[in-house]
């Protein structure tokens, strides 16, 4: 590998990690759009939720239970994996514009 392709490598893999770490930015909006959706589902259709920190839910077998439940989750597990994205990619670019 010539030196000449291997800054060329340089300048690319950062525009890559920049875009993955937009992805990531967008995980996030998608995820709180679930949550914000699963809270607004239990809150509205459950008469007595329980309460774990600030997520309320209501287990039963009623589906719009099931799927305030199902968002909540879904929008949590975004969210952890969105941030995880974001800050690994951003590491990662920090990396090859310390080799630049």
């Amino acid at each position: 590998m010539s030196a000449t392709s291997f800054k060329e490598y340089l300048h690319e893999k950062p525009e890559e990690s920049r875009h993955n770490e937009t992805i990531g930015y967008l995980i996030i909006i998608l995820s709180s759009i679930f949550l914000l959706g699963g809270m607004t589902i239990t809150v509205i259709t459950a008469n007595n939720q329980n309460w774990f920190l600030f997520v309320p839910y209501h287990i039963t077998f009623h589906p719009y239970s099931l799927l305030g439940l199902a968002f909540t989750l879904m929008g949590t597990v975004l969210l952890i994996l969105g941030l995880v994205l974001i800050i690994h990619y951003a590491l990662e670019r920090s990396w090859y514009m310390q080799e630049l």
